[in-house]
């Protein structure tokens, strides 16, 4: 019983050290905490999309980094992409929004 202790504390502590590197933040990437808070912005976006009847979610893609929000796609009118630009600015937490979606013809 203590070898099959000693071989499970053996492979968790191998399994720790192989991974633990890969969890480093390193200069220039968001902490952890900074990547929640971004796929949380994401998600709040989205979400404002889908209970918007202005904006077509499945035609927009969003990406947050740093609370810095790209919003690209496509819209069918002017409206459209303003409002889709509108409802991301007023989600908590974002700093700027890079609107780079275009207007079908």
């Amino acid at each position: 019983m203590n070898f099959r202790h000693l071989l499970i504390a053996s492979a968790t502590v191998i399994t720790t050290l192989a991974v633990l590197p890969g969890c480093a933040v390193t200069r220039g990437q968001s902490t952890v905490g900074e990547y929640i808070d971004d796929a949380s912005i994401t998600t709040t976006i989205r979400a404002k999309y889908v209970d918007s009847k202005t904006v077509d979610a499945t035609s927009v893609k969003v990406e947050t980094l740093d609370g810095e929000v790209i919003i690209s796609g496509f819209a069918r009118n002017a409206e459209e992409k303003a409002r889709a630009e509108q409802l991301a600015r007023e989600v908590k937490g974002v700093r700027r929004v890079k609107n780079a979606i275009e207007i079908r013809s």
